[in-house]
């Protein structure tokens, strides 16, 4: 499914997203990973980072044993963690109040196969392939062969230690496999690292029809050729992407966890975020989390836009304006720039108690345009802050009802139900989810479910009755 090209410039001109919120330094940041209701990510030189929502962040407990780049993966009723060396710990939890919180050695995974081996065995990375159920491990640097070794999945060690590994990819770091539609992705992070804003950091993709490869790139190229076709660079005031992560949230919401090596904002210093995934023509893309603006709220259902159940007022007037007859209004017009509709003058004819929403054709009138607000100390979820939806220049703010319906406020209080979670979908599109639905299993959504109607269902990634664009109005 396609984005249009309005949603798709959105994107491109929009600025930077927000950086996560908390203590967010880290370096090499393993696969964020959920464990008893909690997310976490360890770096390099056991530098743990933990999170109650996906949004703020904080320093955690230092694990058993530490190292360079590690990766983290659940597999049955275990969290493996693989430390560059390559080297394996493992624990029932990675809840430190847990009494099964116990890392236990694992022992040596990989390394060195042979005197001069042309590898240098660091930043694995684990993958368990969910068409066959097989466990693997990825691991090299910019120096040498990327390589591939089976794992049993049960003990989390090396299922075929007398068999030589599989080399897929040369001079990349940090990678790591994903399966989509038929195919295995290879992920892996070139460029120079660890010089801060000087750094040339950014994460390449190649693929294969086989966990073994060989990965090419949408040119063709293999990537132990040098292929590799790009995810995410620098852009802003951030530089230097790596360390790529896969988390799957639900059906047709996908995100990744990295790390940027000089953030601007923050000292230059190296930090985690987290972005949506997206798919374009069978290749993962790196989206953008929501961010602060006035949209036209668009239903990729039917094209109708979400406004306030009001009477509109057409822009510049009727029949085009002029006030001059059919023939004007139809081919004619004022002849100049119409400016923007006054919210403050047509507002006064609203009902001032709480109104419907609902939908209809966009004219650019003041009661389609909406102004979406990052919610301060109001938490969050992975990779973005709550937002508020108001009525562009009025405090008119958007709430679910506790009948799962829809309805305009007089005024923002900061109410569960005022808060909204936008999570990018795979194909680009938005979902938009309350605050009190979004951590539920099945949450309910906003959904066009006529041509005019607007309410709250069930989420469903097949449907497009669950996706929007947001657009410049």
């Amino acid at each position: 499914m396609k984005f249009g090209y309005r949603a798709a410039a959105l994107l491109w001109l929009a600025p930077c997203a927000f950086a996560l919120d908390g203590q967010i330094n880290i370096h090499d940041p393993a696969t964020v990973t959920e464990s008893g209701g909690k997310y976490y990510t360890y770096g390099t030189g056991g530098n743990p980072l933990v999170s109650d929502d996906g949004w703020t962040w904080r320093p955690g407990v230092t694990p058993l044993r530490t190292g360079a780049a590690p990766d983290v993966i659940h597999v049955g009723d275990r969290y493996f963690m693989y430390i560059s060396g390559v080297t394996m710990i493992s624990s029932k939890t990675l809840d430190p109040e847990s009494p099964d919180y116990k890392w236990e050695e694992g022992g040596k995974i990989a390394g060195y196969e042979s005197e001069g081996d042309f590898v240098n065995p660091i930043d694995p990375g684990a993958f368990l392939d969910p068409k066959t159920g097989r466990l693997w491990l990825t691991y090299g640097s910019y120096v040498g062969f990327t390589r591939v070794v089976e794992l049993d999945s049960k003990t989390g060690k090396r299922l075929h230690p007398d068999q030589p590994p599989t080399d897929i990819g040369l001079n990349l770091e940090a990678t790591t496999m994903i399966y989509h539609d038929g195919y295995y992705y290879l992920l892996g992070t070139r460029g120079s690292c660890c010089r801060g804003a000087d750094s040339g950091y950014h994460i390449r993709v190649g693929r294969s029809k086989s966990v073994t490869g060989p990965f090419v790139d949408n040119m063709g190229i293999d990537m132990i050729q040098g292929g590799g076709k790009l995810v995410i660079g620098s852009g802003g005031r951030l530089i230097g992407p790596g360390h790529f992560g896969l988390i799957n949230v639900a059906d047709g919401v996908q995100k990744f966890s990295f790390h940027w090596e000089a953030d601007m904002d923050r000292g230059n210093a190296s930090v985690l975020d987290i972005r949506p995934l997206l798919w374009k023509d069978g290749w993962p893309v790196a989206g953008e989390n929501m961010k602060d603006g006035t949209y036209e709220i668009e239903s990729v259902r039917n094209g109708s836009a979400l406004e306030l159940a009001v009477q509109g007022v057409p822009v510049g007037g009727a029949s085009g304006g002029g006030g001059g007859g059919r023939g004007r209004g139809l081919f004619g017009g004022t002849g100049g720039v119409i400016p923007a509709q006054d919210v403050a003058q047509v507002s006064a004819n609203w009902p001032t108690g709480d109104i419907a929403a609902r939908l209809a054709n966009y004219m650019v009138q003041a009661q389609q345009k909406w102004t979406v607000s990052a919610v301060p100390n109001a938490g969050g979820y992975l990779g973005s802050p709550y937002f508020k939806i108001t009525i562009a220049g009025t405090d008119r703010a958007l709430a679910a009802t506790p009948n799962a319906e829809l309805v305009t406020l007089p005024a923002f209080t900061g109410g569960p139900e005022q808060l909204w979670r936008i999570d990018q979908l795979t194909d680009g599109s938005y979902r938009i989810v309350p605050r009190a639905e979004s951590n539920a299993r099945e949450p309910l959504a906003l959904s066009a479910i006529g041509t005019r109607s607007v309410t709250l269902t069930k989420f469903d990634p097949n449907s497009d009755k669950h996706r929007w664009r947001f657009n410049n109005p």
